[in-house]
């Protein structure tokens, strides 16, 4: 029954806005992750040379194991398809955005949708939840939310690989330079959530890297051309 004076109660805004922004969040939070989360090198070996990509050198999924193994145009396509797939799930976030308009930053979703994608790739379910590094998805990921600062780090990545040779190390000070380059490059509204996934990400890259960070101190770790993937 309404109240006195015929009103009718009406749910109360906030309630209203954060079921809209539970919706956004699933939203990108589901279809970020399962796009994130497509084995790109996997399904491309599996394809083109009816091998299993796990099988072979690291074991690993990602574009340097499938360049590696003797794929260079697989390889490529490995990396492209992975950064695309990273892209793909930031717009997914601004898209989720403009369409429910949700009390929160727009710039928030972007990175939710970033961390998702990245830790998809990372953990993917199609495969035991064992995947990639994270190198090519994140950057495509921030290539989007973040431009300028993404190509900055894939530059550093280019020039620490001329000079050492070594993927992992330009993968690691690539990524680990990424959240100084947002830092100092992004302009506007920087929520401290945006903030956070930027250095989340960087974390888990190198993180990814752990076993060839014991191999770059120890001096056995392989360069790039060599038959061991970085």
């Amino acid at each position: 029954m309404g109240r006195p004076g015929g009103e009718i109660p009406c749910p109360a805004p906030h309630l209203l806005h954060s079921d809209v922004m539970f919706l956004a969040s699933s939203i990108v939070v589901v279809a970020a992750y399962l796009l994130g989360s497509f084995p790109t090198g996997y399904v491309l070996v599996r394809l083109v040379r009816h091998e299993d990509i796990r099988a072979v050198g690291s074991g690993n999924i990602g574009a340097t194991n499938v360049l590696r193994s003797g794929g260079k145009g697989l390889g490529g396509m490995t990396f492209l398809l992975d950064m695309l797939k990273g892209c793909l799930a930031v717009y997914l976030g601004a898209l989720a955005w403009a369409l429910l308009a949700p009390p929160t930053p727009a710039r928030n979703l972007q990175a939710l949708a970033a961390l998702c994608a990245v830790l998809g790739h990372m953990f993917p379910v199609w495969l035991r939840f064992k995947g990639g590094k994270g190198v090519a998805t994140g950057f495509g990921v921030f290539l989007v939310a973040a431009p300028g600062a993404a190509l900055a780090a894939i530059s550093v990545f280019f020039v620490v690989l001329a000079l050492s040779r070594y993927v992992s190390l330009a993968s690691i000070l690539g990524s680990a330079s990424f959240p100084v380059f947002a830092w100092l490059l992004v302009k506007g509204e920087r929520p401290w959530f945006y903030i956070a996934v930027q250095f989340a990400v960087a974390l888990l890259v190198i993180a990814k890297h752990h076993q060839n960070i014991g191999r770059l101190l120890k001096g056995t770790e392989s360069k790039f051309g060599g038959k061991r993937t970085a």
